[in-house]
């Protein structure tokens, strides 16, 4: 079982790789605001577990088990980010609450969530309801 520390590792590989088609140590070190030498640790530890094969100098690739982690994750992560604008959280916060989340959210959650957004979506005039509604509340404050 992935860690929280772990999955933020997973879903900023596959990411990387996603979008240059490679991850670096010093790239993950940035995206995640870490010492490259954690992100040594990290990776071997990810290895050891099989999400990824790595390569002292010649670099790391995902293992379909890693793939299939860091895809989720990532699509978690959309999900989040998509529910909370949906809702009407400003902009400025949806990553950092996002990030404070996603981790702590069981599988029955996030697939409640995903239900929800697919209701708002099909149904745009209740998600005007909930805006007016949220409006009238701010109001009252």
């Amino acid at each position: 079982m992935a860690t929280p520390s772990m999955e933020d590792y997973l879903e900023r590989i596959y990411k990387l790789i996603d979008e240059k088609g490679y991850a670096r140590v010093s790239d993950i070190a940035e995206g995640l605001e870490v010492h490259p030498s954690s992100v040594t640790k990290m990776i071997q530890k990810l290895d050891k577990d099989q999400y990824l094969i790595y390569e002292k100098y010649r670099g790391l690739i995902m293992t379909p088990k890693g793939k299939k982690m860091g895809k989720r994750l990532v699509e978690r992560h959309k999900l989040l980010e998509n529910f909370l604008e949906v809702i009407g959280v400003q902009e400025q916060y949806i990553y950092a609450d996002v990030e404070g989340i996603e981790h702590h959210l069981s599988s029955d959650s996030i697939t409640c969530i995903e239900t929800l957004v697919e209701f708002f979506k099909r149904e745009p005039q209740r998600l005007e309801e909930l805006r007016q509604l949220r409006s009238e509340l701010d109001n009252d404050n």
